[in-house]
């Protein structure tokens, strides 16, 4: 059902084939699937009498199940409470790092980079603006990446390019651009610019002229965009969609449960069927204060749907959204099902396959997005001053090594602290661990920021102890 609907909705061909794929997906995960279909899901004759398949008509339920999975496990990943912290050797380049995480407002970000790179990949792009850093999520459906030959892992250029009316480009300021046009608009990214290109006309063979007043030269040494591949299973541009898996079946239950609909709607509003002879030519009318006359060999019943189907039905959708759940680690948890007090371990295992899911995504957007932006924000540090926390930032070798200390996945119980309390303290009276690791280790739970801090105040206290 996905491809024959994509066949009706088209595409704009003069886009490679991995952007008409993500704009599919866009689709799916925005709830547009549906909306360039020509037909409402009641109609089921067209003007000239013709039957109406299914898949022409636009579904009157919208479940929305593929949204439903990516925000649940974007939760899971960037929220308020499972946001990582920053780790490094220097103490100060932790702090100067953190500035920039709050100030940057990297939290909101992530949040929208996950969301958007669930279709298969995102770009993040870092510029330095009057010494103030500044982030912004690109969409990656009309971004091109070129990577080195000599480090595959390292961008050579990223090419933005599509499709746009002329009269827009008027309302830009572009001169010379008949509104009633339609041009290709391009810009690249290159390690010492950002080039703007002068609009060319859809057809035109003409060359691509630099646009001057437009493009900006940053001079940084890189390409200032950090390409995320979302999951496993992609290729060398795109990662795996979250939620491939589950779209027919999410497509199945939104046209199930239209016909259930209307079906309830039949019900309420049942079809008369009048058998000949009738007792006269007048038009009948149904309802209780209309009584409805024949003649002695006639008859008249209400087509009506009995509950069976309806309730078949309910059951068929209820196993489908299991199945699809089940095909892209959602959230299948139910409360009542579960054998064990309620806990954080407990709420692990309700949500182990969404969990599996996010644990995949820390990887993707933690290590391979944050993670690299941060080192970006180092490296740009190297060639201009940048202001964080009010006052510049200091100097820190580029490649010093940076880590990313995740939180647990659910806030832990009471007992659940007091047994890892035991556990920490039982291993470092026996010398196992050392007090750093242990604060470490707690540091999370007891909202503790600064490590080095919390065990000068440990120290002090037990020399005022003594």
């Amino acid at each position: 059902m996905f491809d024959a609907i994509s066949q009706i909705i088209g595409t704009d061909h003069g886009l490679p084939q991995r952007a008409e794929r993500m704009a599919k997906y866009q689709r799916v995960l925005d709830g547009t699937l549906y909306d360039d279909l020509p037909y409402a899901f009641q109609d089921e004759r067209n003007g000239a009498g013709e039957y109406i398949p299914l898949r022409q008509r636009r579904p009157s339920v919208r479940y929305g199940l593929c949204r439903m999975v990516v925000e649940d496990s974007v939760a899971l990943l960037f929220s308020a409470g499972h946001f990582p912290t920053v780790e490094c050797a220097d103490p100060a380049a932790v702090k100067a790092l953190s500035d920039v995480v709050r100030e940057g407002q990297l939290n909101a970000l992530m949040i929208d980079a996950a969301l958007a790179g669930s279709v298969g990949s995102v770009a993040l792009w870092m510029r330095v603006l009057r010494g103030r850093l500044f982030f912004t999520v690109l969409r990656t459906l009309y971004l091109t990446p070129l990577w080195r030959a000599d480090a595959p892992d390292s961008l050579e250029s990223v090419t933005e390019r599509y499709r746009v009316r002329g009269a827009e480009l008027v309302e830009r300021g572009y001169p010379d651009i008949d509104p009633t046009g339609s041009y290709w608009f391009q810009r690249r990214w290159t390690p010492t610019d950002e080039l703007w290109f002068e609009p060319l006309p859809v057809g035109a063979e003409s060359d691509l002229v630099v646009d001057e007043t437009r493009s900006v030269r940053h001079d940084l040494g890189f390409v200032p965009i950090v390409w995320v591949r979302n999951l496993p299973g992609g290729d060398e541009v795109d990662g795996a969609c979250t939620f491939r898996p589950a779209i027919e079946t999410s497509i199945e239950i939104d046209y199930q449960l239209s016909q259930v609909g209307r079906g309830l709607k039949y019900a309420s509003d049942p079809t008369l069927l009048i058998k000949e002879p009738a007792s006269s030519d007048r038009e009948m009318i149904k309802g209780a204060g209309n009584a409805l006359v024949v003649s002695e060999n006639g008859d008249a019943k209400l087509l009506e749907i009995g509950g069976t189907a309806s309730a078949a039905v309910i059951d068929y959708v209820r196993t489908l959204r299991e199945f699809a759940l089940e095909s892209v680690h959602g959230n299948r948890a139910n409360a009542d099902r579960l054998a064990v007090a309620p806990s954080g371990r407990a709420l692990e295992l309700m949500n182990q396959g969404l969990i599996w899911l996010a644990d995949n995504l820390r990887i993707s957007y933690g290590e391979g997005g944050l993670l690299k932006l941060l080192n970006m924000v180092l490296a740009a540090r190297q060639r201009f001053e940048i202001i964080v926390g009010g006052s510049v930032m200091p100097l820190f070798d580029p490649h010093i090594p940076i880590t990313l200390r995740w939180p647990r996945w659910y806030p832990a119980s009471a007992d659940d602290r007091l047994k890892e309390a035991q556990a920490i303290a039982t291993l470092a009276n026996a010398g196992q661990i050392s007090q750093e690791t242990a604060v470490k280790t707690l540091g999370h739970q007891m909202a503790i920021t600064d490590v080095e801090a919390e065990l000068a105040r440990i120290r002090q206290e037990q020399v005022h102890d003594d």
